[in-house]
């Protein structure tokens, strides 16, 4: 083979690939498939399966520092802009009538959030295993990953763990993916068919004045005793006073639509970057992988307990099932709920009763985010 045949050999894919480069393009074609097949997450998962393809393209660099995918991750998930653009989004999306109608579900968003803080022992009793070292901040930042709230965990881990940022990000927005895979299992085990079966009664009318102020009042109670999750309940109540003051339409429809869509598109490919052969396939990242699964189920199963607990409290007026929904993968783990209980019973319509501890676990990951970067970070 002459000198320029040898050349144009070199420079072609299939003299570059390695086994771990094949590996991952195969798992990128894998989260496309569920998105387009299973409609799992698929704003989310078509992005990052494609950016996951891209970046693991040999010679090209896509992922790399001067690279598209590499140029995003620097911009915008570095920094933190992308989550908290997402977050103003998820303000502008959410309509918090249904915590609002029933206030004591937010106990079942703050009971999902015990996941973190299992993980977070789980992530720090994991340097006992060789290859492996967490600091308390890298701890910190993994147990986010049981919130099940992509934006929150890129926040934090860019504050804590650049490092881990990657798989951390990967970690997170998988699993929130995966919601249709991994709660239902934990529903039906932790709770029995009279349980999923119960109906409850229909929520009150709220007022669009108690609309207006709760974003108002949910920033001034994060401005007096946690200042530190502000930036992510800052512009989520900003995103929510939007849509609810009614006179800024315009804005709120951008916020709702072309500004997170936008965003969101740049995020997963950014995130789908990290997916490269050489990133992803280490001992940590695996170990953030277990470590992920783990506290989302946790999660999931401190929500069920909770619902289980106010099932008896109420003498039967609360499903268990929501409490599952308190995980904040909005609003997939409600529609789970809606539809595992649709299961037991036919007329049994949930999805608005479980929105509440839904959007209470928004609201709840942000806060141990804001916790954990308060004690950690300081």
């Amino acid at each position: 083979m002459d000198d320029g045949l040898l050349k144009l050999w070199e420079s072609t894919g299939l003299a570059n690939f390695t086994f771990g480069q094949l590996i991952m393009i195969v798992i990128g074609g894998v989260l496309i498939f569920l998105a387009i097949t299973k409609n799992y997450e698929p704003l989310l998962l078509i992005p990052i399966g494609f950016g996951g393809i891209l970046a693991n393209i040999p010679i090209a660099g896509i992922g790399g520092p001067d690279g598209l995918l590499g140029m995003l991750y620097q911009m915008g998930i570095e920094t933190g802009l992308f989550p908290l653009i997402i977050f103003m989004g998820v303000g502008a999306l959410t309509d918090f009538g249904p915590l609002l109608a029933r206030p004591s579900l937010v106990i079942l968003g703050a009971a999902a959030q015990f996941g973190i803080f299992v993980t977070l022992i789980g992530a720090v009793l994991m340097n006992l295993i060789p290859g492996v070292e967490f600091s308390m901040a890298d701890a910190a930042a993994i147990a986010i990953i049981g919130g099940a709230d992509g934006p929150t965990a890129i926040f934090l881990a860019s504050r804590l763990a650049p490092d881990l940022l990657g798989a951390i990000a990967v970690a997170a927005y998988s699993y929130m993916a995966l919601v249709p895979l991994i709660q239902p299992p934990i529903m039906r085990f932790l709770t029995t068919e009279k349980e999923r079966a119960t109906c409850m009664k229909q929520l009150r009318t709220v007022s669009q004045k108690e609309k207006i102020m709760f974003p108002l009042l949910l920033l001034g109670i994060a401005i007096i005793l946690l200042p530190s999750a502000t930036p992510l309940i800052g512009m989520l109540a900003f995103g929510n006073l939007l849509r609810e003051s009614g006179v800024v339409e315009r804005l709120s429809h951008t916020a709702q639509n072309e500004l997170i869509n936008i965003v969101t598109i740049f995020l997963g490919l950014a995130v789908g970057s990290k997916l490269s052969a050489d990133k992803f396939l280490t001992a940590e990242t695996l170990g953030i992988l277990v470590l992920g699964i783990f506290a989302f189920s946790i999660g999931t199963a401190a929500g069920l307990l909770m619902g289980k607990v106010m099932y008896r409290v109420t003498g039967g007026q609360v499903n268990p099932l929501i409490g599952a929904a308190g995980v904040s993968a909005v609003p997939m783990a409600a529609r789970v709920a809606n539809r595992v209980g649709l299961e037991s019973n036919p007329q049994n319509f949930l999805l608005m009763h479980a929105m509440g501890p839904n959007v209470a676990g928004v609201i709840g990951s942000a806060v141990a985010a804001g916790v954990l970067l308060a004690i950690v970070g300081g």
